[in-house]
């Protein structure tokens, strides 16, 4: 009888071994990153993962994998597992802007997906070689105005936020301005410094050290209302009286469709308490510039399904489109 007793003990737990094994996963769950390694994305997405591992016990980990306007590393978490072990932080440029600006999309943003929490916004802020005569966005726009294509603005890639934003003035303002793309913020920086371009839209981390050193001036913010962080700096719809005026930047936490519901609310509730943790708090959104957004699952999906017809209005509007 004891042996017997043994046998079934020992064949039971073998069978649960299996079962035990995934209910003991300790495997590291990949935050993908679908841009290089050292812009806004990755910086958000390692803070968010060094409080994550804190509060959840287990290892995040982040994976750069960039390319296609960071299509290639979106369309790698629609194909992943939904068992939370595949995240994506993802940015309204795959998401919602190269659903209109790309003639094909290797995904689906609102069926491939599991919204799990709107992060954060980036401003994006008008600056101007400290050099150029126009003192305003009123000046800037009568310069376009009295020399058609003369005044050019740069931005880090067809499609990008800065690019949106300024053939949106141009559109609004009735001028003809000519778009410069680079490969990235920084190389188009280097030429707004050099007054090789007149003007650039980007977040306020990339030119910081500039305006402190006198080399460039900021004329306005593209957000709806003024930033907490820049309160002095008047947005375009108030310095331009363009009103309406607005394109914006975002960072948000997903993973593939078909996650279990109590997975997606669990992983909701540690990332917006990540955003409130002081030290990510301060890195984030005192030192870096950008906004906290946070929020449901819900309503970040709300947010996926009211922007893509939006941009897809503007990219119509400025003949933004790539094959």
């Amino acid at each position: 009888m004891i042996t017997r007793i043994s046998f079934l003990a020992g064949l039971g737990a073998t069978l649960a071994a299996p079962h035990l094994a995934r209910a003991q996963d300790t495997s590291p769950t990949r935050i993908i990153v679908p841009f290089a390694a050292g812009g806004p994305a990755d910086l958000v997405a390692r803070t968010l993962a060094a409080r994550m591992s804190e509060a959840m016990g287990q290892t995040f980990v982040i994976e750069n994998r960039d390319g296609a306007g960071g299509n290639i590393g979106t369309a790698a978490v629609a194909r992943a597992a939904p068992d939370g072990k595949t995240l994506l932080l993802g940015t309204n440029g795959p998401l919602v802007i190269n659903v209109s600006l790309l003639a094909s999309m290797p995904f689906d943003p609102l069926k491939d997906f599991s919204p799990i929490s709107h992060l954060a916004s980036v401003p994006l802020y008008l600056a101007v070689p400290a050099a150029l005569p126009a003192q305003n966005v009123k000046e800037l726009i009568a310069m376009a105005r009295a020399q058609p294509g003369a005044v050019s603005y740069a931005s880090s890639g067809i499609g990008s936020g800065g690019h949106l934003a300024g053939g949106l003035l141009a559109y609004r303002a009735g001028v003809q301005m000519t778009h410069v793309a680079y490969r990235g913020a920084a190389p188009a920086t280097t030429d707004l410094l050099a007054g090789r371009v007149q003007m650039l839209f980007v977040g306020m981390p990339v030119i910081e050290p500039h305006l402190r050193d006198g080399r460039v001036r900021v004329l306005a913010v593209v957000t709806p209302q003024r930033t907490t962080a820049r309160p002095d700096i008047p947005t375009v719809a108030e310095a331009a009286e363009l009103r309406g005026f607005e394109i914006a930047s975002w960072y948000g936490l997903l993973g593939p469709a078909g996650m279990p519901p109590a997975m997606v609310a669990r992983l909701n509730a540690e990332a917006n308490r990540a955003l409130h943790n002081p030290e990510a708090a301060d890195l984030l959104f005192q030192r870096s510039g950008l906004e906290r957004v946070a929020g449901t699952p819900e309503e970040f999906a709300e947010t996926l399904r009211r922007e893509i017809p939006e941009y897809a209005q503007i990219v119509r509007q400025i003949g933004a489109r790539q094959e």
